[in-house]
């Protein structure tokens, strides 16, 4: 009979720890440290037919981190079984407080065997060229932020306070920064300052412009077009969300769906002692601050209301879909202001449980259970 060998590896930038486990023997063995070169990951299994039997099945697995799906790509085109593990999902069976690379590699090759853990959705090569442009696109917009708080605080270092008003990064605001009395080498600190900041706004204009772009291409207009008649989503939350999640039909329902973006309460029962905890914060964790940043936009306007950008974003879709995303934004608006105006619940409690509800119309959506 066919003898399954499950191989936990344990990756690092720049070594890998593995080692082997069957139930046959029921213990980790033949654990061994290598570089980090995927060959020698092949010239590792070849040994171990060897030692298994040259009809043995070898499964690989690894967590979920720097190597993205590189190592599974190269393993799988030389025929290798290989899975990505969700480390929020795996079972913990080391508890003596002792981590090392090894123990790792004999963690993940246990949880491959006995299944104690969620795979990681793997992207083909398009969807993963999207991900990682929209990616790209959200560090370039954490650097403009950071160069806003140079600005903001360099200008207080110096006593120059604002009087226009509180919203900044206007063009009257951008002409009092122009204008101050400054010395020169502070004007020239500044305006290097500015440089970078007016470099990267255009950048991202550009940017934004090519997610326009790809959200128009035919492979996601459709998909992008049913998920930006929630109100709150534009394309590039919905590409994100499209390019990274694949599938919506692989998760059995909505509960789940919210689940695998830890979006729903943790929980603590013992006996007869139930307690409610924050979310699970479990899963996709970019995808979840997409999704938080979205149900912020039900905390403003009237319930009901439909803005012009929103009737032109459900322009060109299906009656029942527009239907079905005009019943979750009504019902999301209520359910955040019944929750802060009428029960007095902290608004970043109800806006994180309106993004849970709004995963799940999401996945509505996104599965034809729009009737």
């Amino acid at each position: 009979m066919e003898n399954t060998i499950y191989i936990g590896m344990d990756v690092h930038k720049d070594s890998y720890s593995l080692c082997c486990y069957c139930f046959d023997r029921d213990k980790v063995e033949y654990q061994q440290t290598i570089q980090a070169d995927y060959r020698l990951i092949l010239k590792y299994i070849e040994r171990m037919r060897k030692n298994y039997g040259s009809d043995s099945e070898f499964i690989c697995g690894y967590e979920a981190g720097c190597l993205g799906y590189s190592l599974y790509h190269q393993l799988t085109d030389h025929g290798i079984k290989c899975v990505i593990l969700a480390p929020t999902t795996m079972a913990v069976t080391n508890t003596n407080r002792v981590k090392t690379d090894r123990k790792d590699a004999a963690n993940i090759a246990r949880c491959l065997a006995f299944h104690t853990y969620s795979a990681v959705y793997v992207p083909d090569e398009e969807d993963n060229a999207v991900k990682e442009y929209l990616r790209m696109r959200d560090d370039q917009k954490l650097a403009l932020k950071k160069v806003k708080q140079q600005i903001t605080a360099f200008v207080l270092r110096l006593g120059k306070r604002y009087d226009g008003g509180k919203t900044l990064w206007t063009e009257n605001h951008l002409n009092w920064l122009h204008k101050l009395d400054l010395t020169e080498l502070e004007r020239e600190a500044l305006d290097e300052y500015l440089i970078t900041f007016y470099y990267l706004k255009d950048k991202l204009e550009r940017i934004d412009m090519r997610i326009e772009e790809i959200a128009r291409s035919e492979r996601y207009q459709e998909s992008v077009g049913r998920l930006g008649c929630l109100l709150g989503i534009k394309s590039h939350t919905a590409l994100s969300l499209i390019s990274e999640i694949g599938d919506f039909r692989r998760f059995e329902k909505a509960s789940c769906f919210a689940g695998f973006l830890g979006l729903v309460p943790g929980e603590h029962s013992s006996g007869g002692s139930h307690t409610r905890l924050s979310i699970t914060k479990a899963g996709n964790s970019h995808l979840r601050r997409l999704i938080i940043e979205s149900a912020q936009s039900f905390s403003r306007g009237e319930v009901g209301y439909k803005s012009k950008d929103l009737k032109k974003r459900q322009a060109g879709n299906l009656p029942e879909v527009i239907a079905y995303a005009d019943r979750a934004n009504e019902r999301l608006r209520r359910k955040f202001y019944r929750m802060t105006l009428k029960n007095g619940i902290n608004r970043n409690v109800a806006v994180t449980a309106v993004a849970r509800e709004l995963s799940c119309f999401i996945w509505g959506l996104m599965t034809d259970k729009v009737a």
